[in-house]
């Protein structure tokens, strides 16, 4: 299809759309650069900040280093005294050795010395100078006038003599002694050269500038090239102000290129300007070229007018766009609805020719029909066909765990993924879903028998484990046996499913072939019987062969290949073989058997034969504990009894204890308590004390014999602990019981119990 109309609407607004871009471009570069400005003003200002806050950190520490120094060293003191300096002149050689030093250990230091009030001398480095003699006497006298002051002055001349050269400073004066005293003055001065040259390496000259200025806005020096005042000097635009408050100064910083922003600044206003006119022209350009294109979509609405019908029944008022996009639109849904309903129809024939090929439809009428759905090209090159019953695995947890939309979605991509598989070994496979968690698949080749058989099992291999590592799902294959035609689909759908019945005793691997199936001779199911006897025999006698019982019945199982249903008559006939020679023993036991009356869950769930091996040995051995625990309790009851008697025969024995019954029954004492305690809920030793004080009060309110006696008649070695609980259990003492003639209690253990 010729696109001339199309190659014209792009050749007529291309023009218009690279001048656009091309000012749009050079405007985004103006906003770029502005950006950039204003960045670069921010960075100026922090290096303006750091240069600040370093400087008044670097004054900071030659105000502390000093006054450290005054601190620590008595020297200083010393200075102040007059008769002191006179008697003893190393005092002024100490003060002005540390003073040195001071100086030397910080650059900003250039001089320093101390004004003594007393006799008018001055203390400094070299030594003490006389106040007629010291250059700097004016200083110390505004300095006098003005102690309070805490900061630094402005910038000053300096020198110690009059001969000295001049230097100019910057000064720092305390009052002598610290903090607040009035003996003389302490004074600093620092370099305002030191300064300058601190500022300057912390500025690129070939970036940018920095001057300062005092006070009054007099330049005092910068580090362009020239000490010129203005913006225009060297070039330099000044970008940012701000004032160093310990000098009073103002510090004025810029970039060195400042005038490449003034020129950028003009070509912006330049390109804003262009931008608007092409923008103008760019409105006049499109407004020709629509109105010149516009006649093909003219020709369009004709033929669509001259079609349709009238559309303006209702009152509608449409423009051509909408006119042409309304038509489109039905006709896409027309063409999508149209579409859908014959992929739907496709879908159920073939779903329908599927599940009636299942139940062997005849030769000539699968032909028909797969020609009709445009299957029979394939389908005639096939010369080997079989069915395949793909089983979901535990399909209850499958379903508790996953959302219906889910199980559609995972059942889809099993789908899928299986006739991929297929075809990726040479098969033509055909999927559906046959019931809730079975698929069927048809599966086509052409080549021989045993070929396909090999083919099939491989495929299946393939497919459970990418399912189990990707989807995390087990399945079960059973494969039917191997066709000529579409006819015998029916027969290998029926021995598939006779396979699948065949699962537990057939399911190695999870993949079941129908060929592998026994043959029809009678079951001799008089061995199974002959099993389960042996193993109801062994339970009742407490042997536990009864597993080999068990073993020999699941191999027997496994050899002769029995169905699925088969296997579980047979283990319920073991179960009714064991409920009736146990059941009626106990209560545990028989809620065992009411609950094995039906098929467990677990059973029906069982996937291999192993698994129900396993399944039934749990149970059997839960059974069985429950049967040996209930003939242990037998034998618990007569083991109690014996003892109950024992200790009401031999009570009055004074060696009666948990050690003597040990000894006696051959059983250790801490079981003999145990006993006691749980079929009397009373201790061994509170037994016994009940049966003598029984005894003893029989014989405190019967005869005359004495505390002495009875207590060696009931079993104790002396009255003393006989009376002592004697009053425990009966409240008074034997003599107080015998006084107040009470009458003998009845046992306080039952001797039936």
């Amino acid at each position: 299809m010729k696109k001339n109309w199309y190659r014209r609407m792009l050749l007529s607004y291309f023009p218009i759309f690279f001048f656009t871009v091309t000012i749009l471009i050079f405007l985004s570069l103006i906003l770029v650069n502005d950006i950039s400005h204003k960045e670069t003003v921010k960075a100026d200002r922090l290096s303006t900040d750091y240069m600040l806050d370093r400087l008044s950190r670097s004054l900071r520490a030659v105000e502390m280093d000093v006054l450290e120094e005054l601190e620590k060293n008595d020297r200083y003191r010393d200075a102040l005294n007059a008769r002191t300096t006179r008697d003893d002149r190393q005092v002024v050689i100490d003060v002005a050795d540390s003073m040195r030093k001071l100086m030397a250990n910080d650059g900003l230091i250039h001089s320093m010395y101390i004004y003594r009030l007393e006799d008018k001398q001055v203390l400094t480095t070299s030594g003490l100078v006389g106040w007629d003699t010291f250059a700097d006497r004016g200083f110390i006298e505004r300095a006098m006038e003005r102690p309070e002051f805490r900061g630094w002055s402005s910038i000053r001349t300096y020198r110690e003599f009059s001969i000295d050269q001049e230097r100019r400073v910057v000064s720092m004066y305390k009052r002598w002694p610290l903090p607040f005293g009035s003996d003389g003055l302490f004074v600093v001065n620092a370099d305002v050269y030191a300064i300058e040259q601190m500022i300057r390496s912390m500025n690129d000259g070939d970036v940018s500038f920095v001057d300062v200025r005092d006070e009054n806005g007099s330049l005092l020096f910068s580090t362009r090239s020239a000490d010129r005042e203005g913006p225009a000097a060297n070039g330099g635009k000044v970008l940012n102000r701000a004032t160093f408050e310990p000098l009073g100064w103002t510090f004025e910083t810029g970039i060195a290129a400042g005038q490449m922003f003034m020129w950028v600044s003009v070509i912006s206003y330049a390109w804003v300007g262009v931008g608007l006119v092409t923008i103008v022209f760019a409105i006049f350009y499109i407004l020709y070229i629509t109105r010149k294109n516009y006649q093909p979509i003219r020709v369009m609405m004709n033929r669509i007018e001259s079609i349709r019908m009238s559309e303006n029944d209702f009152g509608l008022k449409m423009d051509e766009l909408s006119v042409i996009d309304q038509t489109l639109e039905k006709l896409i849904r027309q063409t999508e609805d149209f579409e859908k309903q014959q992929r739907e129809n496709l879908l159920v024939q073939r779903r329908q020719l599927f599940h009636d090929m299942m139940q062997g439809l005849a030769k000539e009428t699968a032909a028909e029909r797969l020609k009709k759905l445009g299957m029979l090209p394939e389908a005639k090159r096939l010369q080997r066909l079989a069915f395949v019953v793909v089983e979901i695995g535990h399909y209850r947890d499958f379903s508790r765990a996953f959302s219906s939309r889910d199980q559609h979605t995972l059942k889809f991509a099993l789908t899928n993924v299986l006739q991929e598989l297929a075809q990726t070994e040479g098969m033509y496979a055909w999927a559906e879903w046959i019931a809730e968690n079975r698929m069927g698949v048809i599966v086509g080749w052409n080549g021989e028998t045993a070929s396909l058989r090999e083919t099939i099992r491989r495929f299946a291999d393939k497919g459970r484990d990418w399912v189990a590592e990707h989807l995390r799902l087990s399945l079960l294959f059973a494969i039917g046996s191997v066709e000529r035609d579409w006819e015998g689909v029916g027969r290998s759908y029926r021995a598939a499913l006779d396979a699948l019945s065949h699962k537990m005793s057939l399911g190695k691997e999870a993949i079941l072939m129908s060929e592998d199936l026994p043959g029809e001779s009678e079951r001799q199911w008089y061995k199974y019987i002959q099993c389960a006897a042996e193993l109801v025999k062994a339970f009742r006698l407490l042997n536990a062969e009864w597993r080999d019982s068990l073993d020999a019945m699941f191999d027997r199982m496994a050899a002769d290949r029995l169905k699925d249903e088969d296997i579980r008559t047979a283990l319920r006939t073991l179960m009714d073989m064991l409920g009736t020679e146990l059941a009626e023993m106990s209560p545990e036991l028989q809620a065992h058997f009411q609950a094995a009356e039906a098929p467990e869950a677990a059973e029906e769930e069982a996937a291999t034969l192993a698994e129900l091996k396993s399944k039934m040995s749990e149970r059997l051995t839960e059974i069985y504990r429950t049967y040996v625990a209930h003939r242990e309790t037998k034998n618990h009851l007569a083991m109690i009894k014996e003892l109950k008697a024992y200790i009401e025969e031999h009570f009055e024995n004074p060696d009666l204890s948990l050690k003597h019954l040990s000894d006696r029954f051959h059983i250790s004492g801490k079981y003999v308590s145990y006993l006691f305690k749980e079929a009397y809920n009373m201790k061994f030793v509170d037994y016994l004390a009940e049966l003598r004080m029984d005894r003893a009060e029989r014989l405190l309110a019967e005869t005359e014999e004495s505390i002495q006696r009875i207590a060696l008649q009931v079993g104790y070695a002396n009255s003393i602990t006989f009376g002592r609980v004697f009053k425990r259990l009966v409240g008074v003492t034997p003599g107080d019981y015998r006084k107040l003639k009470l009458k003998p209690g009845t046992t306080r253990i039952s001797s039936d119990m």
